[in-house]
This record gives C-alpha cells, structure tokens and sequence, in this order.
C-alpha cells in the first residue's frame, strides 16, 4: 500500500498523490579526458599542473571523479604522471573512481607539500628556473606556498573550466536524467496546488492542515529523493511577496508560487527547472508578469545557438520584459521600487551554476549545457519566474526534460 502521507506528517488525497516509483537506474560515471591539460602545459612550456582542494571543489572532482572528503587532496599532472595524493583514510576509495596513480605516500603532509613531491619526483632538477607549473585560480593560498617553497613558480589557467564548459554525451546522460527527476519535483509541486482546498479566509490546505511555502517545498523534496536525486539545499518554494520569510505561513489563493530546484544526481551533475503558479489569480501583476515572463523565455531560447554571444541570451529577454512595461532589473514598471532582479540564466554541471554564465565574452558552444530563466520580482506582489534546461547543439538547442507550463495548475491536473 502507497504511504501518502508527506513529511509535514499530513495525508495526502489521492489526486495529489502519483504512484510510488522506483528511481531510475542512474547512468554510467562519466570520465575525463585529461588530455586537454597537456595541451596547455606545451602552450605555456609548463613542467606540470596542480589543482588542491576537497569535496566542493568542482573542478577537482572533474579532474579525478573523485568526490573526496572534507580534507583537502591534490591532483598533479606531467607529461609523464597522472597523480592522485588522496587523504588518509580514502586510499582504496580514490583508487576506484580515479583512472591515475593515486599516491597515499606522506599521508600526514600538507597536500601542496606532496604535490610538490610528486613534481620533485619527475621534473628533471635541474632544469633552468623558471620551473613553470600552471593551478587553477581557486587553488588554496597555503597550497600555492608551498609549491613556491619547493622552487615551482605558479601560472594560472582556465584550461579546466573552459574544459568543463562544454560537456562530454557521458555528461550529458547524467544531466539528463537529473532533470527528468526535476520535472517530476516541480511537477508535483503544481499538483498539490491544484488539489489544494480553500478555507474560509482564502487560504490553502491540502490534506488536513494548511499549505504553506515550507510544506510544499518538503514535498517537491520528496519527490527528488524518490527519484534518486538530492535536492542539494537548492530548492527554493516563494509564495507572495515576502517569499521566503512567510515560509510557515499559509499560501494564499490568489498569490503566485514559484518552485525552483536544481538536484543533483549521484555523479554530482545538477539539473535545473523553474515554474510559477497561482491557484485562483485575479488577474492582475502576477498575470501580466508571467505573460510577459514567459514570453521573454521564448525571445531567450530563440538566441541559443552555437558560436552566440551568450549576452545575447540575457539581453533579449530583458528586452522582452522591458517590451511589456517591466523594469528587468527589478520593479513592477508601475513606479514602484524592486525587488533584488532574477538571473537569468547560467551554465549548469557539477556547479549548480558555472560557465558558460550570459555575460559579454561567453560565447555558447556544442555541449554547452544552459538554464534559461527570466523572472521578475516585485516587493508587493513577489515574483515570476520561467526556466528550463537546454543543450547547445549543432541545429541550435536541445530541451532538456518537459517544457510544460501553465499559471493555473488545475489546467494540467
């Protein structure tokens, strides 16, 4: 028998309530050409590349495909090592997604202390200084000190992030089926709005309690666990104008709801689906914003294609706002003064948001994975947003997941 009941500890109706499924088989673990790396160390006559850092740090986890722990780990690449110094206790573990030599040698030192000791152990010693070895802009300062101690002088690169800004099909498989559990989240979250009851001071319950910002979001919560997902602390539930902090507070019938989720799938890729709703608008600024909202999705969408200007992207939508007597920067376009203005889109992969970001100077490539989301936000009223997920290809874009969508949630249920 299918337990209905959510996490707030209320039970469900039927209608609101999709059957149980088991999650998706999850794709194979994508992997990294690191070759890319040597390339740059030829271009910069480079003896070798280091990044430092620990589970956040998403370009490490590129590079290795190992999630590390909350101590920091390095990464040392040569034109003759490929090394992985795992901290103490994650030995056979980074063995097992790390296709390199994982070195659990000196385990107590600092990680730019065995960094610089694998260097020591295959550049030639006595190579005319400068010994040039490239890291990443992120690398920790302590790190940096210590490859500078050994006699390495540090260049910084952006090879792993350009690299990471197009993705791999072994990428793409797992962004894909991230999203396929981000539009069942949001889709959930739509229908329990629209089995949602009025009470008598135009509030909504569902089951037997009222139906607040905070009840809903435990629900779409749900939904991603359910399907294999983490919501990764992303999930954002607004109702009316003081979203957030009116959480526990019971949603009224004529406020506009958005849901905003951005999971993330076991190898760590992330997803992205953003929709507004309101149960019984009257018509008025939630209406004309998301007519205008969804309308500046299109302009967005109709810019993506490979060799854009990504600013392009952001610009037309913006326009597309401004077309309809809205201030895209925040405001209703009524005079009154806005709220903080929505982004409106950026890259989506290991980082919930990355390159390619829609700013002068991004140009959109094949493999490019983008989240398109104008939105606007008013202090009065609150705020709109539309986003979806979409791949650069060679014809222009692909949808990523169900572009549905609809501002009365009893229209799809």
């Amino acid at each position: 028998m299918t337990d209905d009941r959510d996490p707030s500890g209320a039970t469900a109706g039927p209608s609101a309530a999709p059957p149980a499924r088991d999650p998706p088989p999850s794709p194979a673990p994508p992997t990294t050409d690191r070759s890319f790396l040597d390339a740059a160390l030829d271009e910069r006559d480079a003896v070798g590349f280091v990044a430092v850092g620990d589970r956040r740090d998403a370009d490490l986890r590129f590079l290795t495909r190992f999630e590390g722990s909350e101590d920091d780990c390095a990464y040392v690449r040569t034109l003759d090592a490929d090394v992985l110094c795992a901290p103490r206790g994650h030995v056979a573990r980074a063995a097992r997604r790390f296709d390199g030599r994982v070195s659990s040698d000196r385990p107590g030192d600092h990680p730019g202390e065995r960094a610089a000791a694998v260097l020591d152990g295959v550049v030639d010693a006595e190579q005319a200084a400068p010994r040039t070895v490239l890291v990443p802009s992120s690398i920790p300062h302590d790190a940096a000190v210590y490859l500078e101690r050994a006699g390495y002088e540090l260049r910084s690169t952006t090879a792993v992030a350009d690299a990471r800004a197009t993705k791999t099909d072994g990428e793409l498989d797992a962004v894909r089926a991230v999203q396929r559990a981000a539009v069942r989240a949001t889709d959930r979250g739509e229908r329990v709005l629209a089995a949602a009851e009025t009470d008598d001071g135009d509030e909504l319950r569902w089951g037997d309690a009222p139906l607040t910002a905070e009840r809903l979001r435990r629900v779409v919560n749900a939904e991603l666990a359910r399907r294999g997902v983490d919501s990764a602390g992303n999930t954002v539930v607004a109702a009316g104008a003081t979203g957030s902090e009116s959480a526990d507070e019971p949603i009224a019938t004529d406020e506009p709801v958005r849901i905003d989720v951005a999971p993330r799938e076991p190898h760590g890729y992330h997803g992205f689906r953003s929709r507004t709703v309101a149960v019984d608008s009257d018509g008025g600024w939630e209406r004309r914003a998301y007519v205008a909202v969804e309308a500046a999705l299109e302009a967005a969408l109709d810019e993506v294609e490979p060799g854009a200007d990504a600013a392009d992207v952001r610009r037309e939508a913006e326009a597309e706002l401004t077309a309809f007597g809205f201030d895209p920067t925040g405001g209703s376009g009524e005079g009154d003064p806005g709220g903080d203005p929505i982004e409106t889109g950026h890259g989506v992969g290991l980082s919930r948001r990355e390159r390619p970001f829609l700013r002068a100077g991004e140009t959109l490539d094949v493999g490019c994975v983008l989240a398109v989301a104008p939105g606007l936000t008013d202090p009065e009223h609150g705020s709109v947003r539309l986003g979806d997920l979409v791949v650069v290809t060679e014809a222009g874009y692909e949808l990523v997941g169900d572009g549905t969508r609809s501002f009365a949630p009893q229209g799809r249920y």
